[in-house]
């Protein structure tokens, strides 16, 4: 889901290596992120298979309860579920901690920062209304999304969100609702239903999937 910004409401593009008051000082007493959220924390190849290998489960194991699939623009990919009568993420323990902060998607671990989008490419922003803590403190940007090999992360994440947005466009075009259809098994057995061999090989792995799927695409006629 492409949340629609106007850089005229974003006060400060940032990159890795600036400073953001982002630090939410552990969020002591504090869940609101992770409730409420609906079918927003939508995951990438890479946010399942972190959560596959910190798990020990398949992608079906987690669709069994901690996951869900929805349409997102035409096209269907899964997303963390909320559940309860307040709507807690599914990986909420009783006391209001992530039960997965080790592994947790991406998303997360860039709250309250979002990505803004440009010339195939990303800067980070300040969502200055989105997290309730208050009293945040500096941090540099790198720290805090928490990820290593991140010039290979930044350029998965950018080749990710341009597929998607091209192939979301391809699929507006059409009328072929079995196209449709096989178009999204393709695209999930591709990138989430086949095991990657893990965390250390996955650029690589990805990339040779990317690589394939946008091969047949090409090949489609829309």
């Amino acid at each position: 889901m492409e949340r629609e910004v106007n850089l005229k409401d974003i006060q400060k593009l940032y990159g890795l290596n600036d400073m953001v008051k982002a630090d939410s000082n552990g969020c002591q007493g504090c869940s609101d992120c992770c409730r409420g959220m609906g079918s927003s924390i939508i995951l990438d190849p890479l946010d399942v298979q972190r959560l596959e290998s910190g798990l020990n489960v398949s992608f079906q194991g987690l669709l069994a309860g901690k996951i869900e699939l929805n349409v997102v623009d035409g096209l269907i990919l899964p997303n963390l579920k909320m559940t309860g009568d307040q709507e807690a993420c599914a990986f909420l323990n009783p006391e209001g901690r992530c039960a997965i902060h080790g592994y947790r998607p991406g998303l997360c671990r860039l709250f309250p920062l979002g990505r803004y989008y440009e010339e195939g490419s990303f800067k980070y922003y300040l969502q200055t209304q989105e997290c309730t803590k208050p009293n945040k403190s500096k941090v540099k940007v790198k720290k805090w999304i928490d990820t290593h090999d991140l010039k290979e992360y930044e350029g998965f994440v950018a080749a990710w969100h341009y597929f998607l947005k091209n192939l979301q466009g391809l699929i507006k075009t059409t009328k072929d609702e079995d196209l449709k259809k096989d178009i999204n098994m393709y695209v999930l057995n591709t990138f989430y239903i086949k095991p990657y061999q893990g965390e250390e090989s996955f650029y690589i792995e990805f990339q040779e999937r990317l690589a394939e799927v946008e091969k047949v695409v090409a090949a489609v006629s829309w």
